[in-house]
C-alpha cells in the first residue's frame, strides 16, 4: 500500500467550507479513481489552520497516475480559493511601469510514502472519524535502515498495538529519501495518545530503536542529557498530533 500526504495552509474564515468541499467533491472524485483505497482530512491540534488530506492507493503507480491527471488538476484548481496566504510577497512592474505587489499562495505540499510494516487491523480505515493521529517524523543512518524496519516490525508495531486506545499503526518511507520515515498510529482518543507518550513504555521502545537514529539526532540526545535542558537542532526526530475531521473507506 502506498501513503500520499497533500499539506494545506486554510483561510481561517474557510474552514468549515473546505470541509464540506472536501465531503462533498473530493470524495466522489477520489472513490471513482483506479488503486484509491481511502481519503481524509486530519486537522493539526496545534496549528487550527494547517490540514492534510491523507490518501492510501494500492500502488505508488496509480498514486502517481493521479498527481498527472485531470482530475487532480480540476481539484487543485477548486482548492485554491480555501488556501491561506504565504507571508512572501511578489513585487513587480505593470505593463504601464507602475509598481505592484501581493502575497503568493501557500502551495500545498505534496509527500509520498511507501508503507514498510503495518499491523493487519485494516478495520480503522472504516470508523476513523473523530480519532487521534500521532505523526513520528524521522530520519535513520543509512547503514542502520533495514535493522530500524525491522525493530519497527518486530517489536514497536506489537507494544503499539497492545497499548490502550491504539488501533492502527504503520511505519512508511520516503519514495525520495530511503533513510527518511514516518510512523503514523491512530488512537482512540489524544489522551490515549498523550498517555503513551509520557509513560514507561514510550522510553522502552526508544531505547530499543535510538541507536539507528541519525548522528545528528544522537548529539543532540548527549547534549541534552549533559546540560539537563532541550537542544533543538533539526526535524530529524519530529512528533506532531492531527485530529481526524472526515474519513472515507473506498473498499
Amino acid at each position: 500500500m502506498f501513503m500520499r500526504l497533500l499539506q494545506l495552509k486554510l483561510k481561517s474564515d474557510f474552514i468549515e467550507e473546505f470541509i464540506y468541499f472536501y465531503e462533498q467533491t473530493v470524495y466522489p472524485e477520489l472513490q471513482n479513481l483506479p488503486g484509491c483505497v481511502f481519503a481524509g482530512l486530519i486537522k493539526s491540534t496545534h496549528q487550527p489552520d494547517e490540514f492534510i488530506s491523507l490518501t492510501f492507493w494500492k500502488t505508488q503507480a496509480q498514486a502517481e497516475e493521479y498527481e498527472t491527471s485531470g482530475p487532480f488538476k480540476k481539484l487543485f484548481g477548486q482548492i485554491k480559493p480555501f488556501l491561506a496566504e504565504s507571508e512572501e510577497w511578489n513585487v513587480h512592474l505593470s505593463e504601464d511601469m507602475e509598481l505592484q505587489y501581493g502575497p503568493v499562495e501557500k502551495e500545498p505540499v505534496i509527500r509520498k510514502y511507501d508503507i514498510s510494516a503495518k499491523n493487519e487491523n485494516d478495520d480503522i480505515l472504516s470508523d476513523s472519524a473523530n480519532m487521534f493521529v500521532r505523526v513520528l517524523s524521522l530520519v535513520i543512518q543509512q547503514d542502520k535502515v533495514e535493522e530500524f524496519k525491522e525493530l519497527y516490525t518486530g517489536i514497536v508495531i506489537p507494544a503499539l498495538i497492545d497499548m490502550k486506545g491504539c488501533r492502527f499503526v504503520f511505519l512508511t518511507e520516503s519514495v525520495n529519501s530511503s533513510n527518511e520515515f514516518i510512523s503514523v498510529s491512530i488512537w482512540d482518543k489524544k489522551e490515549d495518545a498523550l498517555e503513551y507518550e509520557s509513560g514507561k513504555k514510550y522510553v522502552e521502545l526508544t531505547d530499543k530503536v535510538k541507536h539507528t537514529f541519525s548522528q545528528l539526532y544522537l548529539w543532540r540526545m548527549s547534549l541534552e542529557k549533559e546540560y539537563g535542558q532541550k537542544v533543538s537542532t533539526s526535524d530529524d526526530f519530529k512528533v506532531e498530533h492531527y485530529k481526524i475531521i472526515t474519513g472515507k473507506n473506498f473498499l
